[in-house]
């Protein structure tokens, strides 16, 4: 797998990196994500619900960072797991439990 980090030393949210972290993000940017849904719902205008992506792009990107400061080798070894098995959870329990356990749900 290439660097979990760009250049500026944050994490690109592949989608192996967001699949390890999605109970993370469900947590942590669950209001943003309720309000750009329901933006969404409420308005058919993709240009009505920018600011609310944006703002759920900001938690999510904030949330990578504080978990790559946190937890850099579980995160980066769940990530590296998910990465290889195509994103399959099943194949990477031992991966996710040690991410877990070193960075817990809030």
């Amino acid at each position: 797998m290439a660097s979990p980090l760009d250049t500026a030393g944050e994490p690109i949210p592949t989608s192996a990196v967001l699949m390890s972290a999605s109970k993370h993000i469900a947590s942590r940017c669950r209001g943003e994500n309720v309000a750009f849904l329901k933006c969404k719902k409420e308005d058919p205008n993709p240009e009505k619900c920018l600011d609310k992506g944006r703002q759920v792009t900001r938690c999510v990107l904030s949330l990578l960072k504080d978990l790559h400061q946190k937890c850099t080798k579980e995160m980066d070894a769940y990530a590296g797991c998910m990465y290889y098995n195509t994103d399959e959870f099943e194949l990477c329990r031992k991966e996710q439990k040690e991410f877990e356990k070193a960075c817990p749900l809030n």
